[in-house]
């Protein structure tokens, strides 16, 4: 290695000479670094060299004293980085061969001549102390340390094709952009169609070509997600994209991911190739336009409120800037000076019935490429021009534009099946609104999405129809409403003052009743022998509501409904004679089991009283306390009390002596499970047990068993003597001999 040093040192010479030999046979002193050439010219071979029409947009530098060159060998020929030491930014070199006739920098001086006959070149040592670089840097020209500046940037994900942001909080964003939190930042984001290169106009318009964001020449998409960077020239967060109509998978989740990143951008960029400007590219805009009002408006004002910021994020839309490169046709408003670019999109725009209100202004930026490379110096020129303009859209800090993010996400997130989506739009409504549909009328609700979490019920804009399986008629009380309240009332098998046994004889002589918290018992169906008139006529309000998933907002019965009626037919299977007084309690007691109240224990596991725990024999009555659940013996449980917490309304029911002494102490009920079943079903439950088992046991006694199906009937099933044929197959129904209330089946 000491003799490599030595080597070094021979060759050491502190002249940059032309590396090209082009015309001055590589003897004159370099005066340029051609960075798309890699290599250093003189004046004259510059000259010569970037004479071709193609070669003269090349970015060149101009050699300074004390001036090092970049290492030739660890960038590729797309100034890709080879080895993987390096990091984004590209390398000083340390010393030159004479003989490859390269720079290279420390790394690439070992990995390639550290062997062999390359150990013997001669070379020319770059000497760049600290204090000549920072005599370098305080001589460089203000183009040069934009340059300098921008070196060390990289892009991150920001949020990924299935909407989910990749970064964990406002920390990590400001982390990852590498900025200051209290630095003031605009966004500038770019759209358009996969392959018309807006990854490589990003890189070229803010990082002077070096590949922030990755470019591709294959024909896959290569930008998946949403892609940041930030500029610290400009003081811009830039936002790459994927391209449009290139997306299979997850299309309309893609699809509104570009309108959140449109919403907190204060500059769109819309890049085509195309030679002339499609029709998608002006539907592009105007639906963005049209959603961006619909939508993102009031939820973007709302996170200003809620976040307390000092910055409005919606004042007005982004400016956008549609960069049209072209190779065969001339640029827009060319053919006659005196037409102004902008004034012929706003005439487009209006033919294509599309309005982009939304955007704070729409700009025409053109070039025509005859020969590659693409000229971006005119669209560098219009964005900062654009980004200098704060009348509309002020720059803010990198914490408000995540906590904007972070909202629109919160809000617009959740899975869109394709093959339901009619794409009559770019951004169809069924993107941001809520997916729940009314199981009646088939309605969809028209809040935002996700508005559940915020308590917000679902609202439709048409009204709903009756269904007969939902029963969604709700009745309120006429007398309240005339009195300024608003109050619901439910049909019912017995008021809430009746005991079970005295309300379904009730039942049975007078009908159903309708009972108002305020007013008592207002109604029932057959108060009289004739001429009873109908509720709705008389007593009650009716309104159709709509039915949303997930919601038991229609079977209104008392959810104890069903044990109120397990209570009259014990009563009545009790009085039956002491023969069948054995089989009586069985079956009651295995009716108890089935239909009981989800915090009762069951009658199995009940062996003696909670209390004295004295033992129950085969034919001894097991009480349930209606409080707490648990069993107990006919003396433990003699009191009663009302028990509203539990769902058994006002009137006094069974207790134990515990839950009667601390009568004044508030129940912490649990929350019902979401698959509970509701009062109707378990009273139909009951129902059809009473009617499978009841008629063999208690032989002695005559019960209307018509009663009890009509009584335990969920309130939305069409009554038994209006079902005359089958729904489906039309077939008539015949009566049973024994008993024509129980004749219909099918």
């Amino acid at each position: 290695m000491s003799a490599h040093t030595q080597t070094v040192e021979k060759g050491q010479n502190t002249t940059l000479l032309c590396q090209e030999s082009y015309v001055c046979s590589g003897t004159d002193e370099a005066i340029f670094e051609c960075d798309e050439c890699r290599s250093l010219q003189c004046q004259r071979c510059e000259e010569e060299l970037h004479q071709p029409e193609r070669l003269r947009n090349h970015e060149r530098t101009r050699i300074r004293p004390g001036h090092v060159p970049y290492c030739d060998s660890c960038k590729g020929a797309n100034g890709n980085i080879m080895h993987a030491s390096m990091t984004g930014s590209r390398q000083i070199a340390a010393v030159r061969c004479q003989v490859c006739k390269i720079n290279l920098c420390v790394e690439c001086q070992k990995r390639t001549h550290a062997g062999g006959n390359r150990r013997k070149h001669p070379v020319t040592v770059y000497h760049a102390g600290k204090a000549q670089e920072q005599e370098e840097e305080e001589g460089m020209d203000e183009e040069t340390k934009r340059r300098k500046m921008t070196e060390k940037v990289v892009s991150f994900l920001l949020v990924d094709e299935t909407e989910e942001i990749q970064v964990r909080n406002e920390e990590d964003f400001i982390k990852k952009l590498d900025c200051s939190p209290d630095q003031h930042l605009k966004v500038v984001s770019i759209f358009g169609n996969t392959g018309d290169g807006k990854s490589h106009t990003l890189n070229h318009t803010f990082f002077y070509g070096r590949e922030v964001f990755k470019t591709s020449p294959a024909q896959e998409s290569c930008t998946v997600g949403v892609w940041a960077a930030y500029d610290p020239v400009r003081k811009v967060v830039v936002i790459d994209t994927e391209g449009l109509l290139g997306a299979t998978v997850n299309l309309s989740q893609r699809t509104r991911l570009l309108l959140k990143v449109l919403a907190i951008s204060d500059l769109v960029i819309y890049r085509t190739r195309a030679d002339r400007l499609h029709n998608d590219l002006f539907k592009f805009l105007g639906d963005a336009s049209e959603a961006y009002l619909k939508h993102f408006t009031k939820e973007l004002k709302a996170t200003t409120a809620r976040c307390g910021l000092d910055v409005p994020l919606s004042t007005l839309g982004p400016g956008v800037i549609i960069f049209h490169e072209t190779v065969y046709t001339k640029l827009l408003g060319s053919d006659h000076p005196s037409e102004v670019p902008e004034k012929l999109i706003q005439d487009r725009f209006r033919k294509l019935s599309c309005f982009p209100e939304a955007f704070s202004s729409i700009h025409y930026k053109g070039t025509r490429t005859y020969n590659p490379p693409t000229d971006f110096s005119g669209l560098r020129r219009a964005v900062e021009q654009q980004l200098e303009n704060n009348t509309t859209r002020s720059p803010r800090q990198p914490g408000v534009i995540y906590k904007a993010l972070k909202a629109l996400s919160d809000r617009f997130s959740g899975e869109i099946p394709d093959d339901q989506m009619a794409h009559s739009s770019f951004f169809p409504d069924e993107y941001f609104t809520c997916s729940s549909v009314c199981l009646s009328c088939g309605c969809g609700c028209k809040k935002s999405m996700n508005h559940a979490k915020e308590g917000v019920p679902h609202e439709s804009k048409s009204r709903c129809r009756y269904s007969h399986q939902y029963d969604n008629r709700v009745y309120t009380c006429k007398a309240c409403y005339e009195r300024g309240m608003e109050v619901s009332v439910v049909p019912k098998t017995s008021a809430s003052t009746d005991s079970p046994w005295l309300g379904l004889a009730k039942y049975a002589w007078s009908g159903y009743v309708i009972e108002c918290p305020n007013c008592g018992v207002v109604y029932r169906s057959r108060q009289y022998w004739f001429g009873n008139q109908d509720p709705v006529n008389t007593v009650v309000r009716t309104e159709i509501e709509h039915v949303w998933p997930g919601t038991d907002g229609f079977l209104k019965d008392n959810n104890n409904a069903a044990q109120r009626l397990l209570d009259g037919m014990n009563f009545m299977a009790q009085s039956v004679s002491e023969l069948s007084l054995g089989p009586t309690k069985a079956v009651t007691s295995w009716l108890t089991d089935q239909i009981a109240p989800s915090y009762w224990r069951p009658n199995s596991q009940i062996l003696s009283c909670k209390k004295c725990n004295t033992p129950f024999k085969d034919n001894d009555t097991k009480h349930h306390c209606r409080a707490c659940g648990e069993g107990f013996c006919d003396g433990c449980s003699s009191k009663t009390r009302p028990v509203p917490e539990r769902g058994w309304g006002p009137a006094p029911v069974r207790v134990c002596d515990n839950c009667y002494d601390n009568r004044g102490i508030q129940l912490d009920v649990a929350e019902l499970p979401s698959d509970e079943e509701g009062g109707t079903l378990i009273a139909r439950k009951v129902g059809e047990a009473v009617q499978n088992t009841l008629g063999a046991v208690v032989t002695a006694m005559d019960i209307p068993l018509g009663l009890v199906k009509d009584a335990a009937r969920p309130a939305y099933w069409v009554p038994d003597h209006e079902i005359l044929h089958c729904h489906n197959c039309r077939k008539e129904f015949k009566l049973w001999p024994s008993n024509s209330s129980f004749g219909m089946s099918c």
